[in-house]
């Protein structure tokens, strides 16, 4: 893999933004948790002169499982989603299919620990329905919805994936902010299949770095063989706990409604300025075309408005951004800013 191709699989939208800036290029919903969230972990600040306990572990695994109706043995804590991407080449996989155009970390982490990677490039409309997986693949990564797409597979489809002698690893990172966390497999117990969730999207914790993986507990053992002691700290474990519990869910489960309306709101804005948007869209984020979307995202940075550009995705040429869903207020301004611009 050469530094270019390298240089485009890592990058991400934080580095689009800046302080000041109208941020559409980052998919957190807001500046910080919510108040009762911070108010949980400031109430464990006293405790962070000792190192998290087993029961401490514990209680957000037992919460994660009564989330999903799991069992304990199937959840594996994580900080953050990243961390279960770069667990993956402990499967040892001999040939991993990644669906693009996707996350590229995945397969970011699998080239970097020299595993071969087939790409398996999804046209327009991107849905499962034209994936071409080879079937000497051992392990297939998809997101469900998709980012930078905002498709969302049905679960037929992604059961439809599996193979004898092969796991499935399905990032949910984002199905949290779909109403009902429709097509979601974290509630089905399946050997072969992974379900990876984060919270750094809706709860707006991405500088805590959480998460967790469902899926059957030697595969998780395999994951976390060699992993280092202590791998979350105190607040992480209060938030994956705090955020499991049912009133947290029902919050989510809120949010997700506003997002579906503000996209609903935002697209025949958008697409009245001469823009293309990929529809149908399911997740918080859209996916634009543009006649020139290099020169327009930075004629939109100098401005001070950040999108995140969308030619470091493979399966997507030049022509391509993404912006994350925001409330009238922003996109007022993203509107504004564009129709002075011109596409």
């Amino acid at each position: 893999m050469g530094e270019a191709d390298r240089a485009k699989l890592r990058h991400h939208g934080d580095v689009e933004t800046g302080p000041g800036m109208v941020d559409f290029a980052v998919n957190v919903q807001g500046s910080g948790p919510p108040e009762w969230l911070r108010e949980r972990l400031a109430g464990r600040l006293g405790e962070l002169g000792r190192y998290p306990g087993e029961s401490d572990e514990r209680v957000a695994r037992t919460a994660v499982a009564a989330r999903h109706g799991r069992r304990v043995e199937e959840v594996l804590l994580l900080a953050g989603a990243a961390e279960g991407f770069a667990m993956l080449p402990r499967l040892g996989s001999r040939l991993a299919a990644l669906i693009h155009p996707s996350f590229t970390e995945p397969e970011l982490a699998l080239r970097e620990a020299g595993v071969p990677v087939a790409r398996v490039v999804l046209a327009a409309p991107y849905t499962l329905a034209s994936a071409v997986v080879p079937e000497a693949a051992d392990l297939v990564v998809v997101g469900n919805p998709t980012n930078p797409t905002s498709v969302l597979h049905a679960a037929e489809h992604i059961r439809a994936l599996r193979r004898p002698g092969r796991i499935v690893v399905v990032d949910e990172a984002f199905i949290d902010a779909v109403p009902g966390e429709a097509e979601s497999l974290a509630g089905e117990s399946l050997p072969d299949v992974l379900v990876l969730r984060s919270l750094t999207k809706t709860w707006a914790l991405a500088g805590l770095r959480c998460g967790y993986l469902l899926g059957d507990p030697a595969v998780l053992e395999q994951l976390s063989h060699g992993r280092a002691h202590w791998p979350l700290g105190t607040l992480q474990l209060e938030a994956i706990a705090a955020t499991a519990t049912a009133g947290a869910v029902a919050e989510t489960q809120r949010k997700a409604e506003v997002i579906a309306a503000d996209r609903a709101a935002m697209i025949p804005r958008l697409r009245a300025l001469g823009l293309g948007v990929h529809e149908p869209a399911a997740a918080p984020f859209l996916l634009l075309r543009v006649p020139d979307a290099e020169l327009l995202r930075k004629k939109l940075a100098d401005k001070g408005i950040a999108v995140r550009r969308g030619d470091t995705f493979p399966g997507l040429e030049s022509g391509f951004l993404r912006v994350a869903v925001r409330p009238a207020t922003e996109v007022d301004r993203l509107v504004a800013a564009i129709a002075e611009i011109g596409v």
